[in-house]
């Protein structure tokens, strides 16, 4: 379980001064939920991921994960980033047990390890390529099934499909979703996608300009597996968006300096697009 209470986190600029990027945040994430944060750019999403991943400490406030205080990483805890972050040199295979054999598994073991996650993924085909050798979404999943191979409790996923071309990311969707049935991971999810965050998660928490805070949440109460058709799921999404109207409207006229309003009905029919699209 993740329990984030009453967390600010301001930061010290090299060229003087301080900002503040997260104010009195609170949440807490139950064992096996699949949450997803979502809010306009900069508004800290990944700032609460690297907190719960260790990666930075809060400036206030208590984070513990299992009843612990979080003070650094864990193997407990573990990311799937935006970039993959393969070696080049190894396989799909190598670099799937690769936090195995930093583990001293031996080398049968690992690799029987390994290959499970790897056809969990839909990978076994590929398993002795390089990553250069695969496509955007192969490395995609090469890199879920190494985190998934460390076996940790919370997997942590900071826009993981972001540069995926659409028809890719929904297959993904899919295999994630499957993995998450299978596995009851906790995940931690952070994305810009209205619709990835409403068709993959248990709950949606929406965030904020910077002071990042949680404005919202969304209970997604539609059946697994999802079905994209689901009534249910285009009325969180409606909902969704008229909660980040007011926020989008605050960072755009941030960044021009103009009068600007947002209408809701600007919104129609573009909640499978990222958040500031075409902004």
């Amino acid at each position: 379980m993740i329990e984030i209470k009453e967390v600010s986190k301001t930061f010290i600029q090299r060229i003087g001064g301080s900002y503040k990027a997260l104010d009195d945040i609170s949440l807490t994430i139950q064992k096996g939920e699949f949450v997803s944060l979502l809010g306009p750019s900069g508004c800290g999403k990944s700032t609460v991921l690297n907190l719960v991943a260790g990666f930075d400490t809060v400036s206030e406030g208590t984070l513990q994960v299992n009843g612990k205080k979080v003070t650094g990483p864990g193997a407990d805890r573990v990311v799937v980033f935006q970039e993959h972050g393969l070696f080049p040199w190894l396989t799909v295979l190598d670099n799937v047990a690769f936090g195995l054999k930093q583990k001293g598994i031996g080398k049968k073991e690992r690799h029987e390890l390994a290959m499970e996650q790897i056809k969990a993924v839909h990978l076994s085909r590929f398993a002795d390529r390089y990553p250069h050798e695969l496509s955007g979404g192969m490395r995609q999943r090469a890199a879920i099934a190494r985190a998934l191979a460390m076996d940790p409790e919370i997997l942590l996923m900071d826009e993981p499909f972001a540069a995926l071309d659409e028809q890719t990311r929904l297959i993904l969707h899919k295999e994630l979703e499957e993995i998450w049935m299978r596995t009851r991971k906790t995940i931690l999810f952070i994305t810009h996608n209205i619709r990835e965050a409403v068709i993959l998660s248990d709950r949606v928490l929406v965030m904020s300009t910077r002071p990042g805070k949680i404005k919202k949440e969304f209970v997604v109460k539609a059946a697994r597996p999802r079905d994209s058709a689901d009534s249910v799921l285009h009325h969180v999404e409606s909902s969704i968006m008229d909660a980040l109207a007011d926020e989008l409207e605050k960072v755009v006229r941030e960044e021009t300096g103009d009068e600007y309003s947002i209408k809701k009905n600007d919104f129609s029919g573009t909640a499978s697009d990222s958040l500031g699209g075409g902004i």
